[in-house]
């Protein structure tokens, strides 16, 4: 695909429909710095400024971001699980399961447990760096950049405003896009994301020759989601059972656990799966952040 072709095809309707399928309720994990992926930086106070542009799907791909759902949770072992949910690509997961079965139980510290092992949503796109004074390196480079839901509300935003006396914008559009003024406080003890917002648009570069540069230094998206990529489901079963018991049980499914500790428990209501629990994307944003160095320790 050309440049020009990409201009063409830029539809804020196709994204606006993607991003409504994505909020509609329905990584694998590394021992290495992965140099691709862009963080920002704070300072002591726990603030943290930086200007970065999203940028469109790259070749062969339709969409400018992906959703990868993971796990990440210390179990009464002392074990921890950090791993990427099956889920995400609409499998069976052994974490889902056995979370279901603990909400089905019925007894109020199980709901607690699967409430702390509850799955967390994790956004990525390719970024351009335009300003980052702490690391001034990386401006004018590409990365990916692995963001949650409160960066992701921002995009949606910008591309369907609540009021009418404000224009949409494409925000992965390299010339009718807008900077995004990435502004971090801690607040709470987690980092703050409510005012970063998008500049005025404009072009990322008033050569198309840059721009088509830029957009074929991008990283590919697939691979997040590709299934390959993701533990089967015994090897996540396998690491569960470690986590949660110490030791390794087969030929049992995550849920059996439960009814084998509660025999005596007969629930007389409907299983359903259980509830996505709310939680601020702040958490979720500097969870990932520790959970990640701890797999990489």
């Amino acid at each position: 695909m050309s440049i020009s072709a990409l201009r063409n095809q830029s539809s804020l309707d196709k994204l606006l429909a993607q991003v409504q399928k994505d909020e509609t309720p329905t990584t694998d994990k590394k021992s290495y710095v992965d140099e691709r992926l862009w963080k920002p930086q704070v300072d002591k106070a726990g603030n943290g400024y930086a200007v970065i542009r999203f940028l469109p799907a790259s070749k062969d791909e339709e969409m400018p971001w992906v959703r990868v759902w993971n796990h990440a949770f210390q179990g009464p072992t002392g074990q921890w699980y950090i791993e990427n949910s099956l889920t995400t690509i609409n499998q069976k997961d052994p974490v889902s399961e056995y979370n279901t079965q603990l909400w089905n139980s019925g007894v109020e510290s199980d709901k607690e447990i699967a409430r702390k092992q509850k799955r967390k949503l994790q956004y990525y796109s390719n970024i351009y760096v335009v300003s980052d004074s702490v690391n001034p390196s990386n401006q004018g480079k590409v990365f990916l950049f692995r963001y949650g839901k409160k960066i992701f509300d921002k995009l949606s935003e910008a591309m369907q405003p609540a009021f009418e006396d404000e224009t949409p914008i494409n925000p992965f559009d390299l010339w009718e896009g807008a900077n995004f003024k990435l502004k971090i406080r801690k607040v709470d003890g987690y980092w703050n994301y409510d005012k970063s917002e998008f500049d005025k648009p404009s072009k990322l570069n008033d050569n198309d020759d840059e721009m088509e540069k830029i957009w074929n230094t991008q990283y590919s998206l697939k691979d997040f989601t590709a299934p390959s990529n993701f533990k089967s489901y015994d090897e996540l079963k396998t690491r569960l059972d470690a986590v949660l018991t110490g030791s390794v049980t087969t030929g049992k499914s995550a849920a059996q656990m439960v009814e084998e500790d509660s025999t005596d428990f007969k629930p007389t209501f409907k299983s359903e799966p259980a509830p996505e629990i709310a939680s601020t994307s702040e958490e979720d944003d500097d969870a990932m952040n520790y959970f990640e160095k701890l797999a990489n320790e």
